[in-house]
C-alpha cells in the first residue's frame, strides 16, 4: 500500500493514480441492478466494455440505514418513493453469496470490484473482496464508520457532498488518526439530479489547493450530455478519480437511472480524455516540434533584395525587403546586414544568403 502523505498519489486496484495519470473511472452501478444478480453482472460487463476501472455497488440493509420516518430528498418526479426506508428496502436483498459472485465476475472481466458500505456489517462483508473503500458523502461525518473503514488498512476514496470545509478537514483527520494512509477526496454535490448551475466544479480546484498531497476527484450527479461535459471539465480541472452512476438504460424511471451514464456515455468520456491527453502532449517548452520544421523553412521570412545590386555594392536598407521562404538570412539579422558589401551581382528578389556578403 502506498503511503499517500507527502505524495500526490494513490493506488487503487492495479493502478497508481497521480496528477499526471489518466483518470481512474468508477462506474457506480449502485443498486441499478434492481436486485437482479444477472443484471448486475451484465452491468459489470458493460462498465468494462466502456472503459471503466471499477464497478461499484452499495452494501446496506434498509433497517440499519434509515428509520422508517426518513423522508425523500431526491426529485420525486424521477423517483416517486417518498420514504428513504421504503426505497432502500427495495434493493437490499444482496448478501454474502451475491457479493462474492459479483467480485468473482469482476475478476473474470478484468475490472475492480468495490461496494460502498453504509454500516458496520457492510464494512465487514465486502472488505476481503475489495482493493479499496469508497465512502459516500452522507457518511463524511459518521465518525465510527470512518474509523472502522480506516482500520481495515486499505486506501479510501471519500466523497465530500453537502459538507463544509471544516467537516472535510475533520473527516480527513479522523481517517488519518484511525490508520488511513492513502486517501482521495472527491468533489460532489448531493442534488439528485444536480442542475448544471449547481455542479460547482470549481470546488475541484479548491480541494487541490487545500489538499495538495491528495489525489482529488469528482463524483457526478448531473444529467449527462452528449459530450460528457461535466466529467471532461472535471478532468481538465485536475480530477483524477471520476465516479458516476451507471445504467444499462437511462430511460428507466426511479432510483439512479435518470442521472446515470450508460456504456456509450462512458466510451465518449474515455475517448475525450484520450484526445485531451493527446492534444496536451508533453511539451518541454524549449523547442518547436519536428513537424513544424517545414513551416519554419517556408512560412518564415528571409531578407530579400528589393532591387538588383552589383558586386561590391553596399546594402542600404532601401534595397532590402523581407519575404518567404525562410531559407535565407533571417530578418532577425536585419541590422547586421545593412552596410555590408555583396561579393557578386545579385538580381532583384534574390533570397539573400550569408555567402553573398563579405565577411
Amino acid at each position: 500500500m502506498d503511503d499517500n502523505r507527502g505524495q500526490t498519489r494513490i493506488t487503487l486496484g492495479s493502478r497508481t493514480i497521480t496528477n499526471d495519470s489518466a483518470p481512474y473511472v468508477i462506474a457506480e452501478i449502485g443498486v441499478n441492478h434492481g436486485g437482479s444478480l444477472e443484471l448486475a453482472k451484465r452491468l459489470i460487463d458493460l462498465a468494462k466494455e466502456g472503459g471503466a476501472d471499477a464497478a461499484k455497488f452499495q452494501t446496506y440493509k434498509a433497517d440499519t440505514l434509515a428509520s422508517k420516518h426518513s423522508p425523500a430528498y431526491w426529485d420525486l418526479t424521477k423517483e416517486p418513493t417518498t420514504s428513504q426506508h421504503q426505497l432502500f428496502q427495495k434493493y437490499d436483498s444482496f448478501g454474502p453469496e451475491e457479493y462474492r459472485a459479483l467480485a468473482k465476475h469482476c475478476e473474470e472481466a478484468g475490472i475492480d470490484f468495490v461496494s460502498t458500505p453504509f454500516d458496520k456489517g457492510a464494512v465487514e462483508l465486502p472488505e476481503p473482496l475489495m482493493p479499496f473503500f469508497k465512502i459516500a458523502s452522507a457518511d463524511l461525518t459518521n465518525t465510527p464508520l470512518l474509523r472502522q473503514v480506516a482500520a481495515a488498512g486499505k486506501p479510501v476514496v471519500l466523497s465530500t457532498g453537502a459538507s463544509t470545509a471544516d467537516e472535510v478537514k475533520t473527516a480527513v483527520k479522523t481517517l488519518n488518526d484511525a490508520g488511513c494512509k492513502s486517501l482521495s477526496l472527491l468533489h460532489c454535490v448531493l442534488n439528485y439530479p444536480t442542475p448544471d448551475e449547481n455542479a460547482h466544479l470549481g470546488a475541484i480546484t479548491l480541494l487541490r489547493k487545500d489538499y495538495p498531497d491528495l489525489v482529488i476527484g469528482y463524483s457526478d450527479h448531473t444529467v449527462p450530455d452528449s459530450a460528457m461535459t461535466a466529467l471532461t471539465t472535471a478532468y481538465l480541472l485536475g480530477a483524477r478519480v471520476i465516479e458516476k452512476h451507471f445504467t444499462h438504460d437511462k430511460t428507466l424511471t426511479g432510483n439512479d437511472h435518470y442521472h446515470a451514464m450508460d456504456v456509450d456515455d462512458l466510451r465518449t468520456f474515455i475517448a475525450a480524455v484520450k484526445k485531451i491527453d493527446l492534444m496536451i502532449g508533453s511539451p518541454d517548452g524549449t523547442s518547436f516540434l519536428s513537424s513544424e520544421e517545414v513551416a519554419r523553412l517556408n512560412a518564415r521570412r528571409s531578407i530579400v533584395l528589393d532591387e538588383s545590386v552589383a558586386a561590391g555594392e553596399v546594402l542600404a536598407e532601401s534595397k532590402l525587403t523581407y519575404k518567404r521562404p525562410g531559407t535565407g538570412v533571417s530578418p532577425v539579422h536585419w541590422d547586421s546586414v545593412i552596410g555590408r558589401k555583396v561579393v557578386r551581382d545579385l538580381d532583384r528578389d534574390h533570397v539573400l544568403q550569408w555567402d553573398d556578403l563579405e565577411s
